[in-house]
């Protein structure tokens, strides 16, 4: 089973919370890179370990929370292999995964009832990369010394 990691700032604290403990309910187990409580932090802090553990592999897929989910999302994707995506409807997280093979799934928590977490990060987690014709794109976002390669 996939090992998913958790990452949110003070302003994501709640929504990361209740994500991970209905990840941990499907049967995932899953990694906690913090915020570890609702005390004001900087999401900084937390993506880019976040981060490091998908690119090193010790977490499959990841899920992270700040505010408005830019943030947060904008410092996971400065890692070559991150492919982030805001996702505040279960459409947009189904089509994140099966289009961009995202492997960090951002919720913004501000914007994204805990009523609709579940179906964003269900339909995330359900769905595989489709490959084909979204391979050839995927393979051009990584930049190498600025670069499209």
């Amino acid at each position: 089973m996939k090992i998913i990691g958790f990452a949110g700032d003070h302003a994501g604290f709640e929504l990361k919370e209740i994500t991970r403990k209905h990840v941990e309910s499907l049967g995932y187990p899953c990694r906690d890179f913090g915020a570890f409580t609702a005390d004001r932090s900087d999401y900084p802090d937390y993506a880019h370990p976040l981060a490091a553990a998908v690119e090193a592999g010790e977490v499959d897929m990841g899920m992270a929370f700040c505010g408005t989910g830019n943030g947060i999302n904008i410092t996971l994707n400065k890692y070559r292999t991150i492919r982030s995506a805001i996702c505040w409807l279960p459409e947009i997280a189904r089509l994140a995964r099966a289009h961009n093979d995202a492997n960090i799934l951002v919720m913004p928590a501000r914007f994204v009832a805990p009523e609709e977490m579940a179906a964003i990060a269900d339909a995330f987690l359900n769905t595989a990369f489709e490959g084909g014709r979204h391979q050839r794109r995927v393979e051009k976002i990584s930049a190498k010394n600025g670069l499209v390669q």
